[in-house]
């Protein structure tokens, strides 16, 4: 897939919208928004000035390009962070989605990043729990799969 410049502060802003659809920016989107942020390294004071701007639908300027490989571990470090929840809401696959978006991730790029979060999984975590985050894993591919595919048809049938 091809590489697109990416600025760190435009994805965290980007998420943040889409967290905030509903209108409502549930514990395990919190959760999900502060690993983000960490995972972007940005400075202390840009996630509220990001926020501000969302809530007066402003730009936000400032932030830092993101390269390739940047990009796949904040994608995969997210999505194990969203899997170790265990029961991922409509809104965190909607987050998980956009980044895969953001980053303009292949199919072939994230099912390497799923792979790898398998094994990690399977390191970290007692059989039980990765018996559970590997059908977490499992399901989220194909609802995943789903949402790209739905908006896909809408975009050709546009």
């Amino acid at each position: 897939m091809s590489e697109k410049d990416v600025n760190s502060l435009e994805v965290f802003k980007g998420t943040v919208e889409v967290m905030l659809q509903d209108g409502i920016l549930t514990r395990e989107e919190k959760r999900l928004i502060i690993k983000l942020a960490t995972l972007l390294d940005l400075e202390p004071d840009e996630p509220s000035r990001v926020y501000e701007a969302v809530k007066d639908k402003k730009e936000v300027e400032g932030g830092r390009i993101i390269g390739r490989i940047k990009q796949l571990k904040v994608y995969q470090n997210l999505y194990e962070v969203a899997l170790v929840n265990e029961s991922l809401s409509k809104d965190e696959w909607r987050v998980i989605r956009h980044m895969k978006e953001q980053f303009n991730i292949s199919d072939e790029e994230d099912k390497r990043v799923l792979e790898s979060i398998k094994r990690s999984v399977q390191e970290k975590f007692e059989e039980g729990m990765v018996d559970k985050m590997l059908h977490a894993l499992k399901d989220s591919v194909t609802i995943v799969g789903g949402l790209f595919d739905s908006v896909r048809t809408k975009k050709v049938n546009d």
